[in-house]
């Protein structure tokens, strides 16, 4: 079965021990919720990065980062101290408070601009093609594991508002302009383009359209 995670945020954990290899990490993790049940195995979403853990022991956990990870995530920035977003896998048995994140990030982005507007914070965020081409506004999207809705989409940029809730519980609550943070584009959007790029390759004549999809509530 696949892993998945719902976005939703359960703690914040601080990194306690960091081993560097060439393109390698091995990460320890404190926490408090996320090991009350832990279980060597389990798949915990670091920064909205899905991880395996390795070891554990009361309040602390390690994971190993491997080279494709470590290249294309921020987590090789991180530092003894370092707070960092934590989450369990979503059970069968759970609640989707937020929406389907895999843990495996699609690219690294770019806080380029933070402002307030009453009690929200908004953040405008440069980010890859192969994210924005995914991002629609009021779309989903993760930010460092966070879901969030996407506010507005540019050409090299999209925006997010957060609530003070998930400021506060977050890391995201503390990010200024010129960190980087670890972006998941919505995996319906990434579904959706195979199955229309299979229609149009298809010679069976398949009704399947962007406007059968509109007009059936898919988006």
């Amino acid at each position: 079965m696949r892993i998945i995670f719902t976005g939703i945020i359960e703690e914040i954990g601080y990194i306690s021990d960091i081993k560097r290899g060439a393109q390698s990490i091995r990460l320890g993790v404190k926490a408090e919720k996320i090991t009350e049940d832990i279980k060597l195995g389990d798949s915990i979403a670091v920064n909205g990065v899905c991880l395996t853990v390795t070891q554990f022991e009361p309040r602390q956990f390690w994971a190993d980062v491997m080279p494709e990870t470590f290249v294309k995530t921020t987590l090789k920035n991180l530092t003894a101290g370092s707070p960092v977003n934590l989450e369990r896998a979503l059970r069968l048995t759970d609640r989707l408070g937020g929406h389907l994140v895999q843990g495996h990030v699609d690219g690294i982005g770019s806080i380029v601009k933070r402002e307030r507007f009453d009690i929200a914070i908004v953040f405008t965020i440069k980010a890859p093609p192969e994210v924005l081409k995914y991002t629609v506004a009021k779309g989903s999207i993760a930010i460092d594991g966070v879901s969030l809705t996407v506010v507005d989409v540019g050409n090299d940029h999209f925006t997010v508002s957060l609530i003070p809730h998930t400021a506060q519980l977050t890391i995201l609550g503390y990010k200024q302009p010129g960190q980087e943070v670890n972006l998941e584009s919505d995996i319906i959007g990434r579904y959706v383009e195979k199955l229309l790029s299979k229609n149009d390759q298809s010679s069976a004549g398949s009704s399947l359209s962007i406007d059968f999809l509109s007009l059936h509530g898919f988006l």
